[in-house]
């Protein structure tokens, strides 16, 4: 179970990765006003999310295998873990609106500003921060 483990988080880790530097594609892709770079920047956009989306699926996959592994009526009264799935499928779903800025960054660039993206960019660290203080410190 430990290689299990172990997997879930090697998978997690590059899947932050990805989550962490999409964003900051954004933020160059609405301050450009080249289109030789901002074509680029889609580019680089669509083959990074390509890229990604298998470290989500499987993060998901080896976080189920744990915890069912482990038996879910274990966790079944664990609240940390009902919060810490609360914030992977939120994180899924900021996974899947970044493919959908990617096709809006080609229709329309300037639709929201670099600075909109600067703070969107912040959203996967402050869910990180939280799943991680959840897994190991299990506050309730």
């Amino acid at each position: 179970m430990i290689w299990v483990k172990a997997f879930h988080i090697i998978f997690m880790v590059a899947w932050f990765a990805g989550l962490f530097y999409l964003p900051r594609l954004f933020v160059n892709h609405a301050m450009t006003e080249d289109e030789a770079v901002r074509e680029h920047l889609a580019l680089m956009e669509k083959k990074l999310y390509r890229f990604i989306t298998p470290w989500m699926v499987l993060t998901i996959v080896f976080g189920l295998w744990l915890m069912f592994d482990y038996a879910w009526a274990a966790y079944a009264h664990m609240w940390w873990l009902h919060i810490k799935l609360l914030l992977v499928a939120a994180l899924v779903v900021y996974h899947f609106y970044c493919g959908s800025i990617i096709r809006d960054l080609q229709n329309n660039p300037s639709r929201r500003s670099h600075v909109w993206y600067r703070w969107f960019n912040e959203l996967p660290v402050l869910v990180l921060f939280a799943a991680v203080i959840l897994a190991v410190v299990k506050p309730f």
